[in-house]
């Protein structure tokens, strides 16, 4: 597939990528068996810039873990930047692990941040959702935000090197080879896809990075609740039905065509069961006080991630306004956060056409 990818890059008239020797998704690890670097590579982007040999040496405000889990309600980490008043577009290949719990080796999402989460299980993946004081864990807070995954255009991963680990299947830390992670806008999603299920690629899709987390992992998003629940799969990323009963699928547009301002459907939430309700005083004790004041009130409330600043990545070699449609202020509202974009190393459209 990876031959794919170049092929398309140069068949639009793009320059050349150099591909990772082994793909990230590719490479299989054992959780206490972890090398010093996953990405071995050197290339446009550099070196991996931090280390997946995480423990209580390596925990901290400072942390360059990027070994990330995700295993229960009260027990997952997310990918944030390392440094403050950061942007995803600007970060996504640096991004270090943040975690509810102490004993990973890893920064800790601060006391206050999460302010609603859901954890789903369904039959082909693990989900964690919800609402976020981003700038707490170094997003700026009118940062629509973008996405991670262990893919990226290059192959590498973003963050370059990340390894995401779950005991949500067999009790065990088990290597997870499909994912996605969607940050941004006062909201979160971290989607986890069972490595033995028949359709972890798709159910984990990595190629709509601009429509963010109500399309790519459709869910409440609710302020205040704090919920772990059983769950009926989603749609695959970018399938829907019409109004008239057909399967469609949605092509992202390049982003050279400009804001995505409206969308030809509205995502599918899936119905869930035997939800167990919780107090977050009672789940996020491990982490340090919040002793900053945070500015993303106002994104966390509403939902819209509304960004005027203009993300220029070196790393992607691409720039994104990563504006929101302000007029969208539901927090569950499917049109909030979907304008939301991180460009892709050399066009969104490339992989869209491939993949479909």
């Amino acid at each position: 597939m990876a031959s794919v990818f170049a092929a398309v890059a140069l068949a639009s008239g793009l320059l050349p990528i150099a591909l990772a020797q082994t793909p990230l998704s590719d490479k299989r690890f054992d959780y206490n068996a972890l090398p010093y670097q996953a990405d071995t590579d050197t290339g446009e982007r550099g070196t991996q810039y931090g280390y997946n040999i995480c423990n209580s040496t390596t925990e901290g405000p400072e942390s360059l873990c990027q070994t990330a889990l995700i295993n229960s309600l009260d027990d997952f980490c997310l990918w944030g930047p390392p440094e403050p008043d950061s942007l995803i577009g600007n970060t996504e290949g640096e991004a270090v692990a943040w975690c509810t719990k102490p004993g990973y080796g890893t920064r800790l999402i601060p006391e206050g941040a999460l302010t609603g989460v859901q954890f789903i299980r369904t039959s082909d993946y693990v989900q964690v959702t919800g609402r976020i004081q981003q700038d707490l864990i170094n997003i700026a807070a009118d940062d629509s935000g973008g996405e991670m995954d262990p893919h990226g255009a290059d192959q590498r991963g973003n963050p370059l090197g990340g390894l995401l680990f779950s005991n949500a299947y067999n009790g065990q830390f088990q290597q997870v080879i499909e994912w996605h992670n969607f940050m941004g806008g006062g909201a979160f999603c971290l989607k986890a896809c069972d490595p033995a299920g028949p359709n972890a690629r798709r159910y984990c899709e990595h190629i709509y990075d601009r429509i963010g987390c109500l399309y790519n992992a459709p869910a409440a998003y609710e302020d205040g609740a704090f919920l772990s629940c059983d769950g009926e799969n989603q749609d695959f990323p970018g399938i829907y039905t019409d109004a008239a009963g057909a399967v469609q699928t949605y092509t992202q547009p390049a982003e050279s065509l400009g804001e995505i301002s409206t969308m030809p459907y509205d995502p599918r939430i899936p119905a869930t069961s035997n939800c167990q309700t919780f107090e977050s005083s009672a789940l996020y004790t491990g982490g340090p006080a919040n002793t900053r004041t945070s500015t993303s009130s106002s994104a966390s409330s509403t939902g819209t991630g509304t960004s005027t600043r203009t993300r220029s990545s070196s790393a992607s070699g691409s720039s994104s306004t990563g504006s929101a449609d302000s007029s969208d202020t539901g927090a569950a509202s499917p049109r909030a956060q979907i304008f939301g974009s991180v460009a892709a190393f050399f066009g969104v459209a490339a992989f869209a056409a491939v993949a479909l």
